[in-house]
């Protein structure tokens, strides 16, 4: 078609994720197979790369904006833009789970945190208690000095007796079928309370100018 030369692409091909070191595509198909396709970055300065009719552009690309072009009877066509974003995901997922404390009294707020470490883009879910009456609030905070981790934290507020339970967060790779889970146990008591495990009887006999230890252990 001398008129579109480029196939047109959908905002989704628009969007190119690439994990760190992998090679990438960049969809600009053409409508005629023998067309000269040229690549060019957002400095309008030509990229060397591998082209295929059926796919596009196939390269190790940094990231940043992309146009290809091509000239139909004298006259220089645009593609789409594209966006390449070089995101960091290594093979692994490691997790952990992390609760202020584990132990509350009603009416006190829960916090638990779930940090990813070394990637980018992972799929994160949560379940606990409260899920079903979505009670829990969830933060995301995206840290990338010193290192890379994100930071995922669920506050329960106004927390109650039904609240105790498993809290477990499940993160998922955004590219590979890999999945890891952490899980800590809460629990809420409806009002706060104290043991006393005294190591003496009730009545104890001291002879005179004797010194006698009484211990007591408080939790």
């Amino acid at each position: 078609d001398p008129d579109m030369p480029f196939v047109p692409s959908i905002p989704e091909d628009q969007f190119i994720l690439v994990e760190e070191g992998d090679p990438a595509v960049i969809p600009c198909r053409t409508s005629d197979p023998d067309a000269q396709v040229t690549l060019v970055n957002s400095l309008d300065k030509s990229v060397s790369a591998l082209y295929d009719t059926k796919q596009g552009f196939i390269g190790n690309f940094p990231a940043g904006s992309y146009t290809c072009k091509t000239m139909v009877k004298g006259v220089e066509f645009k593609s789409d833009e594209f966006l390449i974003y070089i995101i960091r995901a290594t093979s692994q997922l490691p997790v952990e789970i992390e609760a202020l404390k584990t132990v509350y009294k009603t009416g006190e707020t829960i916090v638990v945190t779930c940090v990813v470490f070394d990637n980018e883009v992972v799929n994160l879910q949560w379940n606990y208690p409260g899920k079903v009456k979505e009670k829990g609030l969830i933060k995301l905070d995206d840290i990338k000095v010193p290192s890379q981790k994100l930071v995922y934290t669920l506050t329960i507020p106004e927390a109650s007796v039904k609240d105790t339970g498993d809290y477990e967060c499940t993160a998922r790779h955004a590219t590979k079928e890999v999945k890891e889970n952490k899980k800590v146990v809460i629990t809420v008591h409806d009002k706060g309370f104290v043991h006393l495990k005294p190591q003496f009887s009730p009545l104890e006999a001291v002879n005179l100018h004797e010194v006698k230890n009484f211990v007591v252990d408080v939790q």
